[in-house]
């Protein structure tokens, strides 16, 4: 009798603890949850910061020995830039208070983590690493306009145009789709940022490209174009297959999760597509190269493996691999049809970024509804029209209030003796330079 009295009452302590427990296991739960989640962003935005030695390196290895220190300067400087303009006006910019809209609101970003540390994890993650992520991504849009332009422009107006689109143009185009705003609400889709980020840049250098002129000797009086080989390609190979190793986290941060099997099933797909899209835009770069031009030309193969990625990042999550293959196989034939025509038109871009990073922007985000059938193939084309167009006025703006106040090209004679010594007085490779004769 009181073994049963003992068992019946544990039973009933027991029933009335259940709720207690099972609040407690998914509190537990839920913490797990925004561990990861913030995990996942900060990981993620370490690989895309890591990206911004890609470009260092691929442009370095583009452009002539006597602007090399000044290429590396410009890509480190507007990395540092963009932070600090996402955090002064950028961030709340694309996502204060959209809700449908086109703009965000002004003010300093600020991290509000007090009702996770209080218990409470509704949040998902860290404010602290979203920004991060997405701070990371601001730079990257940055990163394509310096490659275009390099070798003609002097080093703080391109800095200051910097400023202008990392603090202003980006954030407000971001804050119509990413931000909640009125394209999101048309169901416009762009996963990573094909044209939220990758366009974005396109159409602020191709703006720039076309007021600045192209490099002297580039294109003769008769429409010949001359060829200016770059100064390693060894270095523009290495800064391909960092970017390349960046976009994972590009891409598949972008899952915005970590915390349930379902993010994790997505993550794995998103990372294999975004690999699989890579290796289809250089074969397929290669292959178009040797029917065309009966030869391989290396740096057009690396800006197939670019343009691959590119293609794939609208979409990365829906396809099946071998689409994701094809996918990137189109941009990376785009990329090679684009560089000669971009020539053809005297549109001087020093690493093909326009070719990559806008034309396959553009065809990344059209071929979204192929393999998603929630997105609409006209919403996608309102996208990529309406950011095209605002960013290019307001990057036109901006570079002609540059042009016609402090200047934005070098001289012809700082030109012919390059950015390095012109503008920093220094040379990357001094051993064989200028300074090596005056040694001897």
């Amino acid at each position: 009798m009181k073994k049963t009295t003992l068992f019946i009452v544990a039973a009933a302590l027991s029933l009335l603890a259940w709720p207690a427990l099972a609040l407690a296991e998914e509190s537990v739960i839920s913490e797990v949850a925004f561990i990861l989640n913030s995990f996942s962003f900060l990981i993620s935005g370490v690989l895309v910061m890591w990206m911004a030695a890609g470009f260092a390196m691929l442009e370095a290895g583009m452009v002539r020995s006597k602007n090399v220190a000044t290429i590396c300067l410009k890509n480190i400087s507007l990395y540092s830039l963009a932070g600090i303009l996402y955090y002064l006006i950028g961030y709340n910019l694309m996502y204060s208070g959209v809700d449908g809209g086109f703009i965000g609101g002004l003010g300093l970003w600020g991290p509000d983590d007090a009702a996770a540390l209080a218990g409470d994890y509704s949040a998902e993650y860290a404010s602290g690493s979203d920004w991060f992520f997405q701070m990371v991504f601001v730079a990257t849009a940055a990163s394509v306009v310096s490659g275009t332009v390099a070798e003609r422009i002097k080093l703080w107006p391109f800095l200051i145009f910097v400023i202008v689109l990392t603090g202003i143009i980006y954030p407000i185009q971001g804050a119509w789709s990413w931000g909640g705003g009125w394209l999101d609400e048309m169901g416009f889709s762009d996963y990573a940022g094909s044209t939220i980020v990758h366009s974005v840049g396109g159409w602020a250098a191709l703006t720039g490209a076309l007021i600045l002129g192209a490099r002297k000797g580039k294109y003769g009086a008769d429409g010949r174009i001359n060829p200016i080989p770059g100064s390693s390609m060894p270095l523009a190979t290495l800064g391909t297959f960092i970017l390349w190793l960046g976009w994972f986290g590009f891409n598949g941060g972008s899952v915005l999760a970590l915390g349930s099997a379902d993010a994790v099933i997505e993550m794995s797909v998103v990372y294999l597509n975004t690999n699989l899209a890579a290796a289809g835009g250089i074969i397929a770069a290669m292959v178009a190269l040797q029917v065309i031009y009966k030869k391989v030309d290396l740096s057009m193969a690396l800006n197939g493996a670019l343009a691959g990625l590119v293609s794939i990042t609208a979409g990365p999550d829906t396809p099946s691999p071998g689409v994701a293959v094809l996918i990137g196989a189109v941009g990376g034939v785009l990329v090679v049809l684009a560089v000669p025509l971009f020539d053809k038109l005297k549109i001087d871009d020093v690493v093909g970024a326009l070719s990559v990073h806008l034309v396959c922007g553009i065809w990344g985000t059209l071929a979204v509804p192929l393999t998603n059938s929630d997105a609409s193939f006209f919403v996608q084309l309102l996208g990529v029209v309406t950011v095209g167009i605002f960013v290019s006025i307001l990057s036109a703006l901006a570079w002609l209030g540059l042009k016609f106040t402090v200047g934005i090209r070098v001289s012809p004679e700082e030109e012919h003796s390059g950015m390095d010594t012109a503008e920093l007085g220094m040379e990357a490779y001094p051993e064989f330079g200028q300074g090596s004769q005056k040694l001897r």
